[in-house]
């Protein structure tokens, strides 16, 4: 089963290039699920290169031969006041996705993470009888709980990425498994520190601290300033400040924002980002999976999250838990220090990372704590897994 297309001639395996034999609808709407994704179709395609990829996704899953059907950019949405604004745009989404899956009729749909759409999605999918599997599942265990039913009911199986996901979604009779997080084989390096220092013109003897203000436009609106502000408490011949830049950040935004409010000039780090989380002495991260890279890699970081009011009034009412970092979550205690909303101020970030700079038993201990993440998470290699569950799905 799993070697059916090696026993092709060459014709043979030419004719079914141009015709594939399988089709697969993908739907990733952010930054991180491209990538997640993009690993999984790289493997998926040398194993089976006969498929026949289309659906959302942004540059990295169409470096793998996905068809966008719509601009990718126009999904980068969070919070419940932001989706309200777009919401007409995600009307649309829908009845095109509809008309398209009904049209076009594919083997598989693959929802990839951002569960305010995907779940929606799935149901439209059931509902035309295509199956559906569910890969990076929504953080049902953190709040909105009732979308475990929306899993069970309108997918066939889910791929976890976290190792607690699996038994919690058999409690719910979910066809599930734990495939390892994608994280454990994207990290990589490939400069050591000085040649990291030499390429951004860093001072290898200061201490770096790095900072990550997220992937979004408005993520970099909320935070830059208050990380630029920061500095100012910081003594620049004691210390390098490193700013990652996303490339789905706006370069004009980035800059005006750095032009107004810094009194200290950062280096702007637009490439090797794993390299700066791995040099650099201490990270303020905003929340989400760039914490958890962080945490993998090993580096003490503290979490920063900031949404709209309204937003973050609403969300804090149906959030479970008590931590929202996702290294305190898997480790089920607050290892590293969070921040939240009102508490992200220059002066709170600067105490953390003052405080952890200056006991170095809190350092060495945080650090030997994060090494539990990198075991857990780098058991699997969660595209082999996936494919394993694609295949078997697809019947190849």
């Amino acid at each position: 089963m799993f070697g059916i297309h090696k026993s092709r001639s060459i014709k043979g395996a030419a004719q079914t290039k141009m015709n594939p034999t399988k089709k697969i609808f993908w739907l990733a709407g952010e930054n991180s699920g491209d990538l997640h994704a993009s690993l999984v179709m790289h493997k998926l395609n040398e194993e089976i290169p006969f498929i026949r990829h289309f659906g959302i996704g942004g540059n990295r899953m169409k470096a793998e031969g996905l068809q966008q059907i719509l601009p990718f950019e126009r999904f980068a949405v969070m919070g419940f006041v932001e989706v309200i604004k777009h919401l007409a745009f995600f009307i649309k989404v829908e009845k095109t996705v509809r008309q398209l899956l009904k049209k076009e009729k594919p083997d598989l749909v693959i929802l990839v993470d951002y569960p305010g759409l995907n779940l929606r999605i799935a149901k439209i999918a059931d509902d035309e009888k295509i199956d559906v599997l569910y890969f990076i599942a929504p953080q049902f265990w953190a709040w909105k709980h009732k979308r475990v039913f929306k899993l069970r009911d309108n997918t066939r199986y889910v791929a976890c990425i976290l190792p607690f996901e699996e038994e919690l979604l058999a409690i719910h009779n979910i066809k599930s498994s734990y495939v390892g997080h994608p994280i454990a084989e994207e990290i990589a390096f490939e400069l050591d520190r000085k040649a990291f220092a030499r390429f951004y013109g860093l001072n290898p003897d200061k201490k770096w601290l790095g900072f990550f203000p997220g992937s979004r436009n408005n993520e970099v609106r909320k935070l830059l300033p208050i990380y630029l502000k920061t500095l100012e408490r910081f003594d620049s011949n004691q210390y390098e400040f490193l700013f990652s830049k996303s490339r789905s950040v706006s370069h004009q935004l980035y800059t005006e924002l750095i032009e107004q409010n810094a009194l200290t000039r950062p280096f702007i780090i637009d490439g090797y980002n794993y390299e700066m989380m791995k040099y650099c002495d201490f990270l303020t991260v905003k929340s989400g999976t760039t914490t958890l890279e962080a945490a993998y890699i090993g580096t003490p970081l503290v979490i920063v999250y900031v949404a709209n009011r309204l937003s973050y009034e609403i969300g804090k009412r149906f959030v479970k838990l008590d931590k929202i970092g996702l290294p305190n979550i898997i480790l089920e205690k607050k290892v590293v220090p969070e921040l939240i909303q009102d508490e992200v101020t220059p002066q709170k970030i600067s105490e953390q990372i003052k405080l952890h700079l200056a006991d170095q038993n809190l350092y060495d201990s945080i650090r030997a704590e994060l090494r539990k993440i990198h075991d857990l998470l780098g058991e699997k290699i969660a595209s082999k897994e996936t494919v394993k569950i694609i295949r078997e799905m697809l019947k190849l």
